[in-house]
């Protein structure tokens, strides 16, 4: 009954806040956010305990405003995803600012295909969009199964419906797939911050270890083709989110495959990092994060 209740809120949300003004959207992702970040839910508390690796120093005031800003920015991230199907293309090109696009239109043109790393940093479901429509090129992702199965597919269906071919997340099916695209030149697009196998990379990360995805480093290695990490963020000036699109992540000369992956992933974990220092608010992790949080199953990459 839990899952059907999620599912149809779900389905209210994309149903109902696509049809409200901007503002009004706007003006009620906020005072959802609010009362949640009253309330300090287990959500608010991982929050601001993942912040505080992140701004090391900061009292517990500092901690909660910052988490105050942080479920904020998490809840524009919803408003603006139950509202992108109903975008038009210039809406949508309006809606993001791009740094370093270069990388991607050259990595494209040359026909390497392009692997695109991004953390869980303000709307990766908008920059998605953003390139599908900017580049006209459709992408391909994979995506977590969610419980129940109708909610899995009702973002599949979203997202599908945003010009992105969607993956059920795990096994060598879905990774010789996104071989297999990349290979052609094409483009694959994969949320990196957060391991969900057993075959993640231990990284160090804001100082302590954490383990990360090896898909994106992996991919990139066997296929030739570029990794390009990407940031997010909101800011005050513009109503639009801003990218920055990274130089390509060098394959280092070091023997062993898994090294190289190793490195590649460590240094998509830095940039990661550089970024969500610089806009820790808009880092949406409300999970436990780092290997010292994890239960010793999760730990053991169970």
């Amino acid at each position: 009954m839990q899952g059907r209740l999620t599912d149809s809120l779900y389905g209210l949300g994309w149903a109902g806040v696509k049809k409200l003004p901007e503002p009004a959207a706007q003006a009620l992702g906020r005072r959802i956010a609010d009362e949640a970040w009253r309330r300090r839910g287990k959500g608010v508390t991982r929050l601001e305990s993942n912040l505080a690796r992140v701004v090391p120093g900061a009292s517990a005031t500092q901690l909660r405003r910052l988490s105050h800003a942080g479920m904020r920015s998490y809840m524009r991230y919803w408003m603006e995803s139950f509202r992108l199907p109903s975008y038009s293309e210039q809406q949508l090109i309006r809606s993001v600012s791009v740094e370093g696009l270069h990388h991607l239109t050259g990595g494209l043109a040359a026909g390497r295909g392009v692997v695109l790393a991004l953390p869980h940093l303000a709307n990766w479901d908008l920059a998605g969009a953003w390139a599908v429509t900017a580049t006209r090129t459709r992408f391909t992702t994979v995506a977590e199964r969610l419980k129940p199965e109708s909610l899995y597919d009702r973002f599949v269906a979203y997202r599908e419906s945003l010009g992105m071919e969607v993956l059920p997340h795990g096994g060598a099916t879905a990774f010789g797939t996104l071989a297999r695209r990349l290979r052609a030149g094409g483009l694959v697009c994969l949320v990196a911050d957060r391991d969900l196998s057993a075959t993640g990379i231990e990284v160090t990360f804001f100082g302590e270890a954490a383990r990360m995805p090896a898909g994106p480093a992996l991919l990139a290695q066997q296929t030739g083709a570029l990794l390009l990490p990407v940031t997010l963020w909101y800011d005050e000036v513009s109503p639009a989110m801003n990218a920055r699109v990274h130089a390509p992540v060098p394959v280092p000369q070091v023997e062993g495959r898994r090294e190289r992956v190793a490195a590649m992933t460590q240094t998509v974990a830095d940039t990661f990092a550089a970024g969500i220092a610089a806009h820790p608010a808009d880092w949406h992790m409300l999970q436990r994060f780092w290997s010292a949080d994890l239960e010793p199953a999760g730990r053991a990459g169970t």
